[in-house]
């Protein structure tokens, strides 16, 4: 399951959502700032609250909107 970690007001958020939308890659967002355990979960993967983080296994990440990155980790 894909899971983007974003907040309310981010475009680079926007952004990595649009481009999942765009490839048919389904996904969860998880906002940091309106659940305390989508934060915590954040903070653990990364040690940090950046967003948007866009992960797969909960393990390996992207941090921001990196598509080449995006495109290794989902296979695309």
């Amino acid at each position: 399951m894909v899971k983007v970690y974003s907040i309310t007001q981010c475009p680079w958020c926007d952004k990595v959502k649009k481009y999942l939308k765009s490839k048919n890659v389904a996904f969860e967002e998880h906002n940091i700032e309106e659940n305390e355990a989508d934060r915590e979960a954040c903070y653990k993967l990364t040690g940090d609250l950046v967003v948007p983080i866009t992960t797969v296994n909960d393990k390996d990440y992207v941090l921001s909107f990196d598509k080449e990155k995006l495109d290794a980790m989902l296979g695309l």
